[in-house]
C-alpha cells in the first residue's frame, strides 16, 4: 500500500524538479526561467513547409526545457502542466494580431491532436491538457479564452521519429480532420492552434490545413454542422448533416475539461481544397503557439518579419 501511495504522489508532485533533477520541487527556478523567462518569438522551421501558419514559440527545445516537456508527456509527470500551461499562453499573446486581441470573442485554443494509440499509452493527452493550462492561465490574465479541442487523426500515421521534414508531410497529408458539428465552433472567436512542441512544422501545417478547410466549407454553405469528410472537390452541403459529438479521451482529462469549459468537435483533407496550401497568405486568421521549438528554429534571420 505504502509502494502504490508512493507511486501516485510522484505522478502527481515529482519528487524532483522536471529539468534538472533538483530534488523536491517540481520545477526549479532556473529550469522554470528557461521555460518561460524569455520573451515569446516567432520561429520559422528551415524548409518552412507551405501553408504552416504563423507560430510563436517559448522557448528553445534544448537541455532542462526538453528534459520538462519529456517528463510531462512520456513519465506522467502532471504537476508540470501549470508551469507549460504558462509558457503555452506567454506564446499566444505574444502571437495574437491587434485585431485578434482587441476582439471581444474568446481565443480559441485548438490543440494538434495525439493518435489514439498514444493517449491510452500514456494516459492523457499531452497537448490538449497543457492548452487547458494555457487556457485558465489566459483568462486569468484578462484574455478569454477557451478550449475547442476539434481536430481529429482520421487514420493511421507512421512513426514520426526518423523522418525528415518532407517525409513528415507526405505522412501527415490528410490526416487530420476537424470533427462533426466542431467547424460551427471555430467561427466563435480568433483561432490559435496550439502544441506542445514543434520541430518541422508538419503537424502544425496539417492542422491549419485541417481548420481552414473547414471553415471555409462553413462560410461557403452558411451553416454551423459541416461534417469531416469536405475535400473541395463537391459542395460543402453534400456533406452536411446533424451535429455529432464524438470524444474518446483519456477518462483522466474528462473532469477537467468540463472545469474549463473545453470544447469538442468538427472537418477535412490536405491536397485536396483549392488554396489551403501554398505559400502563407495575407490576412489567414489560423495562427500557433508552441511551448517549444528546434533551435535553429529561432535564427534570427529568418525572424525579421
Amino acid at each position: 500500500m505504502r509502494g502504490w501511495w508512493q507511486d501516485l504522489t510522484d505522478l502527481v508532485l515529482p519528487a524532483e524538479c522536471g529539468g534538472c533533477g533538483r530534488p523536491r520541487t517540481v520545477l526549479c527556478p532556473e529550469c522554470r526561467t528557461a521555460l518561460s523567462g524569455a520573451v515569446p518569438r516567432r520561429v520559422r522551421p528551415v524548409p518552412e513547409p507551405p501553408g504552416l501558419p504563423t507560430v510563436h514559440a517559448a522557448a528553445r527545445y534544448a537541455d532542462e526545457v526538453r528534459a520538462v516537456l519529456l517528463a510531462h508527456k512520456e513519465r506522467g509527470a502532471l504537476a508540470l502542466t501549470a508551469p507549460l500551461g504558462m509558457a503555452l499562453a506567454g506564446a499566444v499573446r505574444a502571437g495574437l494580431t491587434s485585431d485578434q486581441a482587441s476582439d471581444s470573442r474568446p481565443v480559441l485554443l485548438v490543440p494538434v491532436p495525439s493518435a489514439r494509440g498514444a493517449v491510452r499509452a500514456r494516459g492523457h493527452d499531452p497537448a490538449r491538457r497543457i492548452a487547458l493550462a494555457a487556457a485558465g492561465e489566459l483568462r486569468r490574465g484578462g484574455v478569454p479564452a477557451r478550449v475547442v479541442a476539434v481536430l481529429r487523426q482520421r487514420r493511421a500515421v507512421a512513426d514520426q521519429a526518423g523522418l525528415n521534414s518532407r517525409q513528415r508531410l507526405d505522412n501527415l497529408a490528410g490526416a487530420l480532420a476537424v470533427a462533426s458539428a466542431g467547424a460551427g465552433l471555430l467561427t466563435a472567436g480568433p483561432v490559435v492552434l496550439v502544441d506542445d512542441l514543434m520541430t518541422t512544422g508538419a503537424s502544425l501545417t496539417e492542422a491549419a490545413r485541417a481548420v481552414r478547410a473547414a471553415t471555409a466549407a462553413v462560410a461557403a454553405c452558411g451553416r454551423t454542422d459541416v461534417t469531416a469528410g469536405y475535400s473541395g472537390a463537391e459542395g460543402p452541403e453534400t456533406y452536411t448533416r446533424r451535429a455529432t459529438a464524438v470524444y474518446a479521451a483519456a477518462p483522466r482529462e474528462r473532469t477537467e475539461e468540463r472545469r474549463t469549459g473545453s470544447m469538442d468537435e468538427a472537418v477535412d483533407r490536405r491536397h485536396g481544397v483549392p488554396g489551403m496550401a501554398g505559400p502563407r497568405r495575407a490576412g489567414d486568421k489560423v495562427c500557433a503557439a508552441v511551448v517549444a521549438a528546434s533551435p535553429d528554429s529561432f535564427e534570427i534571420n529568418r525572424n525579421w518579419l
